[in-house]
């Protein structure tokens, strides 16, 4: 069983800054990969799936070094979310994937490994 847990939080500014790079990445990998899918499909008439360009991020990072300040897991779920709109996109559940912009919502997975200080069992933070 999944269990989600969703938390309001409130940073100060080191963490916003963090955030805000966190953010920044992951928009511009999730960008970079629906271009890259768009143009494997023009060249070759076959897509990539969220799979295979999860195997690309280790190069990006050698590339773009601050892509490594951001949690490698939130950048592999970009992956694996652009990779479940493809697939909703063909099985007729939504529109086709579009290019995230900075301005509006912003958000992230942390898929293991988060931590939240003084966090108790009834979900009040103290």
């Amino acid at each position: 069983m999944l269990r989600v847990v969703k938390v309001r939080l409130y940073p100060d500014a080191q963490q916003q800054q963090s955030l805000a790079q966190a953010f920044g990445n992951c928009r511009w990998l999730w960008n970079y990969f629906l271009n890259l899918m768009n143009e494997t499909y023009k060249e070759t008439g076959k897509g990539l799936s969220g799979y295979e360009v999860k195997k690309i991020i280790p190069q990006l990072k050698k590339e773009h070094e601050w892509l490594s300040l951001t949690y490698s897991q939130c950048l592999q779920q970009v992956c694996l979310n652009l990779g479940v709109a493809f697939n909703n996109f063909f099985e007729k559940r939504t529109k086709y994937p579009k290019f995230k912009s900075r301005h509006g919502k912003q958000s992230i997975q942390y898929p293991q490994n988060v931590k939240i200080a003084d966090y108790d069992l009834n979900h009040n933070l103290s």
